[in-house]
């Protein structure tokens, strides 16, 4: 069923105060797990360093908002948010703050224990277990993981029914679940294992092997790029003529979840074969719930070929503009988009009940060689380009969770960061080509098509895949990618479409029906639809483990749109204009007509059909087409 964007997203958050003695009702629960059992009663005289999170403010405004720098036709485009104006445009209300300590002093709390963290999202204090339960009508446990590890919590607790509406979690009581990896240890040892958290969101490329003849690849000549992509390639691909000259204002950040890991020697054999000027250039690492490289040089490519392939593209393209790599959790629970959204926004860690132990590390880890630091909450700027080549199936997360991770994804748009997200690989099908049944759930006999999480979301932008066909020049038209990999694409089951995509997507409707029926996708024509924009997907030539591979997937595509963003945001900083920002509502305008390479052919295969087809204008498999970078130079830098 489709969820209302507004209703689900944007609920409007404010309440009527009411008199601190009404009854006390539940406000959480905690999941049973089968690996967590309460082990023993906590003692009464112990201290809990009890937080309580505030809800936010003004959810309910944010599409109003972020339109308003971001639309073409706004009179305030351009004139991003602050990071400190978003913390106070959604922080808690002052209702929410006095109604919450109103309550915590007619508890016994004197306000002179109570500490408002600067950015208004909690309110901390020091407890005695026997006053914790007392509060929250709750008994406080060590819970024991199979794995030994222990945690404090309880099982539910009850705050007044009046302040149901001011609190959106308090810690520690219910989320004492831990992401564990119970995985062979030979496999640990080697670096072969993949974290629960990050183990729903892998989108690794896709290779056909070695390539042994890498040495005969040209790295300036353009005469085979329909069999090798080299960076040479892309630039004649998409005009790509501009080298960076505000290195220092101008950022790209790209996200890797451990265990996906680079290797320097990787990036420096590439470098020297193909990109002489770069060599020797490392990113930026920034470490995230104690993610760090793993240095493996043996753990084969499904561990180091991400890493790899999106440092090596962004590198090559924008040098000698640095890159951030946001390395995203520790080896044992490995990371998320939550994660590094709380390393991006302090205020996101405690937004909406804060991270879902089911999908999300939880940190510190308390586990063996677990990050026993303190979560990663607010630690980095965020780059003004962010570049993720992962994305999960979107039936296998809560709606509710879409929805928390989806709002901060405006926050970040509102702030002039653009957030691009790689469509998938699998056409219309979800991971490793699964699809949906009658009742949503996933099954490789299913024949509903899957969308892509969070490629739904309207406040992210969606790169496909393309490529240059077989015996083809850089100076052909391209077409979907076809190759090992198809380019994912459909509309998403849990987000309505957003107005500035409205009329590309009823005109693709209107003049290109599909052959499908409801049974198989969501047809209502009000659901947000994807890729939004496409970059060559196939046949590019990256150094793994010391050696070359052919790689495909949307996990290059999108680095490589994400280097032309940052290449024109540096045209923009250069003359006094600020990044671009979230970008779709400028793709779809009347403005950017003609500022794609226009993509009419080729499919999206998948559940048993041949998928949407590529065709003139905006389709469900290359979205507007791909980037002609000095059109979009040149559009840009008329705006504001």
């Amino acid at each position: 069923m489709l969820l209302s964007l507004p209703i689900l997203i944007f609920t409007a958050l404010g309440a009527i105060a009411s008199p601190v003695t009404s009854p006390k009702t539940l406000h959480s629960k905690r999941i049973a797990s089968p690996s967590w059992n309460a082990h023993r009663r906590l003692e009464p005289h112990h201290t809990l360093p009890l937080k309580i999170g505030l809800t936010q403010s003004n959810i309910d405004s944010l599409p109003s908002l972020l339109s308003s720098v971001s639309d073409p036709l706004s009179p305030t485009y351009g004139q991003h948010y602050t990071p400190s104006e978003i913390a106070s445009i959604f922080a808690p209300s002052d209702e929410s703050i006095g109604a919450v300590k109103s309550w915590l002093h007619s508890e016994g709390i004197h306000p002179s224990r109570i500490r408002l963290s600067d950015t208004k999202a909690f309110l901390s204090f020091e407890a005695s277990v026997e006053e914790a339960e007392r509060l929250l009508e709750t008994e406080y446990h060590i819970f024991k993981h199979e794995d030994g590890s222990e945690n404090v919590g309880c099982h539910e607790f009850s705050v007044p029914e009046h302040l149901v509406p001011h609190i959106d979690l308090i810690t520690p009581t219910i989320n004492v679940a831990r992401m564990t990896t119970r995985q062979p240890e030979a496999l640990k040892k080697r670096g072969i294992f993949t974290p629960a958290s990050a183990s729903s969101l892998m989108l690794l490329p896709k290779t056909n092997g070695e390539l042994a003849n890498a040495d005969a690849v040209s790295p300036t000549s353009t005469a085979t790029c329909d069999q090798f992509i080299t960076p040479a390639c892309l630039r004649a691909l998409y005009q790509i003529t501009r080298k960076p000259t505000e290195t220092k204002r101008n950022t790209l950040g790209v996200v890797e979840l451990t265990p996906q890991s680079f290797l320097q020697g990787d990036l420096d054999l590439f470098f020297r074969n193909f990109s002489p000027s770069t060599m020797g250039e490392k990113p930026i690492l920034v470490s995230i719930d104690g993610g760090v490289p793993s240095l493996n040089a043996t753990a084969g490519f499904n561990i180091n070929g991400e890493s790899d392939l999106d440092l090596q593209v962004t590198m090559s393209l924008t040098s000698p503009q640095p890159v951030q790599l946001y390395q995203t959790g520790d080896n044992i629970e490995g990371g998320s988009f939550n994660n590094y959204l709380d390393a991006l926004d302090g205020t996101f860690c405690t937004f909406e009940g804060g991270d879902n132990p089911n999908f999300d590390g939880i940190y510190p880890d308390p586990a063996p060689g677990g990050f026993k630091g303190p979560e990663s909450c607010g630690i980095v700027k965020p780059a003004n380009v962010i570049s993720v080549s992962y994305s999960g199936d979107e039936s296998t997360f809560p709606a509710s969770y879409q929805q928390r991770e989806c709002a901060e994804f405006g926050k970040l748009g509102m702030m002039g960061v653009s957030v691009l997200y790689s469509s998938g690989d699998s056409g219309v099908g979800g991971r490793n080509g699964r699809c949906l049944t009658a009742n949503g759930t996933e099954s490789v006999n299913g024949t509903r098509f899957s969308p892509m999480f969070p490629l739904g979301c309207p406040f992210v932008t969606a790169v496909g895949a393309t490529q240059v066909n077989p015996n083809a020049t850089v100076h052909d038209p391209e077409s979907a990618c076809m190759q090992v990999i198809f380019s994912g694409g459909g509309f998403s089951n849990v987000f309505e479409i957003p107005s500035y995509q409205e009329k590309a997507v009823n005109n693709w409707f209107r003049e290109f029906p599909p052959p499908f029926t409801s049974a198989q996708f969501n047809n209502t024509r009000k659901a947000r639809a994807y890729p939004d924009i496409s970059a060559n997907g196939a046949n590019y030539v990256i150094a793994v483990d010391g050696s070359f591979f052919l790689v495909f997937g949307t996990s290059a595509s999108t680095p490589t749109f994400a280097s032309i963003l940052t290449l024109i945001n540096d045209a923009r900083l250069s003359i006094g204009k600020r990044p671009v920002g979230f970008i779709n509502p400028v793709l779809y305008s009347d403005l950017f007509e003609g500022a794609f390479h226009d993509v009419t052919s080729g499919t999206n295969p998948g559940c048993g059909t041949p998928g949407f087809s590529a065709v003139k204008g905006w389709d469900p498999v290359t979205g507007l087409g791909t980037p002609n970078f000095e059109e979009m130079v040149a559009r840009w830098l008329i705006l504001p």
